[in-house]
Formats: structure tokens, sequence, C-alpha cells
């Protein structure tokens, strides 16, 4: 997968409390335990117990996220939305 020019991608982790993220270009599922999001050089998860997204800016690419993260785990490709990832077939038999 190819980097955007000018566009870095970053995790900075402290004491497994206090995420920041650079290169994210969307966030799709998340909840206090899982937050999905696609960033510039794929697919993120990062799973844990009490996360909240404490800021989100997606025009400068910035995620931070507090919590207690027990996982973080890049994968290649798109998240696409969640939902409108799967197709209308898997959507209609669940």
């Amino acid at each position: 997968m190819e980097q955007k020019r000018g566009s870095n991608n970053r995790l900075l982790l402290t004491n497994r409390k206090h995420l920041v993220v650079d290169g994210v270009e969307h966030v799709g599922k998340f909840n206090e335990r899982e937050i999905n999001l696609d960033t510039n050089l794929g697919q993120l998860n990062i799973r844990g117990e009490g996360l909240h997204i404490t800021l989100l800016n997606l025009e400068e690419g910035n995620l931070v996220v507090e919590g207690r993260v027990d996982h973080v785990l890049f994968s290649e490709g798109k998240t696409t939305g969640g939902a409108r990832s799967k197709g209308l077939m898997d959507r209609i038999f669940k």
C-alpha cells in the first residue's frame, strides 16, 4: 500500500493508557472495548477497556485514545465504513 505524500503514520502509546495515532483517514466501529479505523497505511484495530476517543481531527489525520490499550493490530486494506464494507447479501442474511 502506498503512503500518501505529506501524510505521516505514527503510533505513540504511553503506559498503555494514552494512544496517539497520526495518518487517520476514517473511523469506523468504536465503543469502549474496540476502535476500528483506516489509516494511510491500512486498517488499524485497537482493543482494550474503557476506550474513549478524546481527540479526532480527520483533516489533519489525528486521533487520541484514552483508556487501557490491550491490543493494536495493523492489517492491509480499508474498512470502508463498517457495515458498508459487507456485500448486500451478507447484510440481508445476517
